[in-house]
């Protein structure tokens, strides 16, 4: 019998733990292991930080799901990984053995890459229910107290969507409050034009997302590094193409959302030979590390190089979609080494994303995610807002029953109509 102990009860780690279960049946052992006693659908961040959504919408009770499928849940923290032990100690001071490890942590938001910024200083995040909560606070003073606002992405941030949602979901209700015109907007991005995503951009992002900026009215500026943050004050550097300071600004504000740099999580970070230089874990084709052959990692702790050089450092998104081909090929992998067959499954990087604007929507499909592709396209239109309402409650509810289908295959592809998606 093996011990498969999974870190992380997100879109990565909480479906590969259903799915482990149903592939391996119940003569192996599956431990999941979460700080948190829920599942939070990160996507819906953005809704709950405007008083669309609240935590009970978007989240999904642990122990009765889990319990039915026989998983063992530990609701800690790793505080470290022994890998040439294959040991895991925990924060509340147990320690646990594994066969197979699945690392599915996310990321670490590193704020401290930018003094002031950050919970404990002067910005705001949507990338965690909790700072989503905090932001919907200080939402409410903003319509109590209009200002300008800032949105955007600091360096090394690699999921620019949620900046692009939340600037037109915070346009959409200014809109509705008839407050709109008392709130100048500017978004701030790391990308080097509006529009990249970290992808290199897909189809016409570029000119789709500058003109729904610009119909919107609000201003960008692109090649942004944010150096540091003050209350009230954000300071910009504005770059060329050859990564030369062209100008900068001082941004006042009474309201902003930055999306911080992403790093690898502390008791990942820490052990040699698994990770890169800012803590992402190393995985070959078939989602393990090549130093530990035990260890496989899913999701966005995962080690993806940027599609490009660019003057302000930025990160390769990675999509629901691809997260889910990850810890499906991690779950085939894991079985046929059980049953003494060689490792073939391999993932599917490809980007499907449906970005939601407050009162229509942008879907963006790149196969593969890293250029050159074989499909490249996007389309506009208040078909998309409602897609991703509707793929919202889909996937909680499936989270609910612990169904192991192929929930952003079989959604997704269906919204776009797309019958079928080429595996290579």
């Amino acid at each position: 019998m093996a011990n498969i102990v999974i870190m992380g009860a997100g879109v990565g780690g909480l479906p590969c733990a259903y799915e482990m279960r149903e592939t391996l049946g119940k003569e192996h052992e599956i431990t999941l292991i979460n700080p948190r006693d829920s599942f939070q659908f990160t996507p819906s961040n953005p809704w709950v930080a405007v008083g669309w959504r609240d935590r009970e919408n978007i989240s999904v009770p642990l122990d009765e799901p889990l319990k039915k499928r026989g998983i063992t849940f530990i609701k800690d923290s790793v505080s470290e990984i022994d890998a040439k032990a294959s040991t895991l100690t925990l924060a509340g001071g147990s320690s646990i053995n594994y066969d197979y490890l699945v690392i599915a942590t996310g990321p670490r938001l590193a704020f401290e890459e930018v003094p002031g910024s950050g919970p404990n200083g002067h910005t705001i995040s949507v990338c965690t229910t909790d700072h989503a909560e905090a932001a919907l606070k200080h939402y409410e003073a903003l319509v109590e107290k209009p200002g300008p606002v800032i949105i955007g992405a600091m360096p090394f941030a690699s999921c620019f969507g949620p900046a692009y949602e939340f600037a037109f979901i915070l346009d959409t209700v200014l809109r509705k409050k008839r407050i709109r015109n008392k709130v100048p907007m500017t978004f701030v991005t790391s990308e080097p034009y509006v529009g990249h995503l970290g992808l290199g951009g897909v189809g016409d992002s570029k000119g789709m997302m500058e003109s729904e900026l610009r119909d919107r009215h609000i201003n960008f500026i692109t090649n942004a590094r944010t150096t540091k943050v003050e209350d009230g004050t954000m300071h910009v550097e504005e770059l060329n193409a050859q990564g030369e300071v062209i100008k900068e600004h001082e941004l006042p504000f009474v309201y902003n959302m930055m999306l911080p740099a992403f790093k690898g999580v502390d008791p990942v970070i820490n052990v040699e030979g698994l990770c890169n230089p800012r803590g992402f874990v190393m995985i070959d084709e078939n989602q393990r590390n090549p130093t530990y052959k035990n260890i496989f990692a899913t999701g966005v702790c995962v080690a993806i190089p940027p599609v490009e050089a660019t003057p302000v450092a930025t990160g390769a998104p990675k999509t629901g979609y691809m997260i889910e081909s990850m810890s499906t090929a991690i779950v085939q992998n894991i079985s046929s080494e059980l049953l003494g067959e060689a490792t073939t499954a391999v993932a599917t990087w490809n980007a499907i994303c449906l970005a939601d604007m407050g009162d229509t929507g942008a879907a963006f499909v790149a196969l593969p995610q890293i250029p050159p592709r074989n499909v490249t396209w996007s389309k506009k239109g208040k078909w998309v807002h409602l897609a991703k309402i509707a793929f919202e409650k889909y996937f909680i509810r499936k989270m609910r029953k612990g169904n192991t289908d192929s929930i952003y295959e079989s959604f997704l592809l269906g919204a776009l109509g797309i019958k079928k998606l080429d595996k290579d």
